[in-house]
């Protein structure tokens, strides 16, 4: 799956909590960064409270060429979450990811156990560019080489089995050039429950967690998670929606206490507030907003759409502009989320530079009050 064009060395190593906190001091040192910019992730790892997310843009090489400056100019500015998925521009972003970290390294910008590169497997991702023909690709790629059967994708486009998402994995650290993935997602699993029962539905994701803590085991990734649109969000009753309680306590019954279920991501944001505000959850019998739920679960939290895709980058109403304070709309929808108690870390498209810039101008401002956050929440 990966050409040879862009195979290259392993980095080894990973994020660690020693790595993670010497960057964090590094930056603060160097007046880049609050002490409050960064947050205590899984393992002890100090992760930045804005990430660098890679989904949009076209499968091009200009593209390529935005992303692996953007990435490299973040890291510099205090950004050391970097946020990908197998999928993303046809597996481009990933391999720009693995360019940019190498660069980086051998650049002394960083070193590989600073930086946190994070990614996901679900969908069914094309290799470089769409094919012409789509089922012959995937008939071609997958189904003909044994890694999944016809039966086991939904919606023409999803697939989670053990054999299938050992594939990704491997697929995932060629392209990114890495010995270990520093955290992996199942990626928007709630897709299924809109072709299988729930009783079907766990017993799939219990696979899914089995093949990952074999993956731990093997060293191939460190932590894992689910990253989705909408399963968190949704109330109990609605057919997509996502236990948290549920998928820790699954996550035990196949890792043990000493599971690697650490990490979720969805989507939270000013016009986007159902984790902060919306009981979906349940915890011990009581009603829980999700942000509840995962603290009490000890499960780090994700953000995707910080500024819904740039919708949320200007236009903000006038009586929002004295709430959040100073500076862009962007910068704005951005210090409300990552201001948000209980969110670690908030993930932005970059691949700008002026973007990049006004971002991570963040990291040298201190957050909003808990208590400004809830107000602006209701």
């Amino acid at each position: 799956m990966v050409p040879a064009a862009v195979r290259r060395m392993s980095l080894g190593g990973c994020a660690t909590a020693e790595g993670t906190r010497r960057y964090r001091d590094r930056l603060i040192g160097a007046g880049a960064a609050r002490q409050d910019h960064f947050r205590g992730g899984p393992g002890g790892l100090a992760l930045s409270s804005i990430g660098l997310g890679t989904y949009l843009g076209t499968h091009d090489d200009a593209t390529d060429a935005l992303y692996l400056t953007a990435i490299m100019q973040a890291v510099k500015a205090g950004c050391n979450v970097i946020d990908s998925a197998i999928n993303y521009r046809c597996q481009r972003s990933e391999r720009v990811i693995g360019r940019a970290l190498t660069e980086m390294i051998h650049a002394g910008t960083c070193r590989r156990d600073e930086v946190l590169i994070a990614t996901k497997g679900g969908f069914i991702p094309y290799d470089g560019e769409p094919p012409r023909d789509g089922d012959a690709y995937v008939q071609k790629t997958f189904v003909m080489p044994g890694i999944f059967r016809s039966s086991d994708v939904v919606a023409d486009c999803h697939c989670m089995t053990p054999t299938y998402l050992r594939h990704q994995i491997d697929a995932s650290l060629a392209n990114l050039g890495i010995a270990c993935l520093d955290l992996y997602y199942l990626h928007n699993p709630e897709t299924q429950l809109e072709h299988v029962s729930r009783e079907e539905f766990m017993a799939r994701m219990r696979a899914a967690f089995t093949a990952l803590e074999e993956a731990v085991a093997q060293g191939k990734l460190r932590v894992y998670g689910t990253a989705t649109w909408e399963g968190y969000r949704v109330p109990a009753k609605a057919k997509s929606h996502l236990s948290l309680e549920a998928l820790v306590r699954l996550a035990e019954e196949v890792g043990g206490k000493d599971h690697h279920f650490k990490v979720i991501q969805l989507p939270y944001n000013l016009g986007m507030l159902e984790a902060l505000v919306e009981k979906t959850q349940s915890l011990n019998g009581s009603a829980a907003t999700l942000l509840e739920a995962a603290k009490a679960l000890g499960i780090y939290v994700m953000i995707s759409g910080s500024i819904l895709q740039g919708k949320l980058a200007q236009g903000l109403p006038a009586e929002l502009h004295q709430l959040l304070g100073e500076g862009t709309d962007a910068q704005r929808s951005l210090q409300f989320v990552r201001s948000t108690p209980g969110i670690g870390t908030a993930l932005v498209g970059m691949k700008q530079a002026d973007h990049v810039r006004d971002n991570l101008a963040l990291a040298k401002r201190e957050p909003l009050l808990p208590e400004q956050i809830m107000g602006m929440g209701g």
